[in-house]
């Protein structure tokens, strides 16, 4: 997720943790990280699911979790194929 600017009163601490519990409500998080990506906070959560139908779900849960603490202005969920994160369809 590429974030945006922050809800009132949120402290920017607080955004991955909120994200990485987001996800953890509905499965298993491996990890999360944020990186300044071409000028913006993005946040990664890594997480377990079963099939890609599960993992959009998911993905939207853990959006939902973050939107309530800042604007989220890009999102995707991918997956780990032969060693590289594709975009899910």
């Amino acid at each position: 997720m590429t974030i945006g600017s922050l809800q009132p009163g949120v402290a920017p601490d607080s955004v991955l943790p909120a994200a990485a519990a987001a996800a953890a409500e509905l499965t298993t998080v491996e990890a999360s990280d944020l990186a300044v990506v071409a000028g913006s906070a993005r946040a990664t959560v890594r997480f377990t699911a079963d099939d890609v139908a599960s993992a959009v779900r998911i993905g939207a849960h853990t959006l939902a979790g973050t939107r309530i603490r800042a604007g989220v202005i890009t999102w995707q969920v991918t997956e780990r194929v032969h060693g590289r994160w594709l975009p899910v369809h």
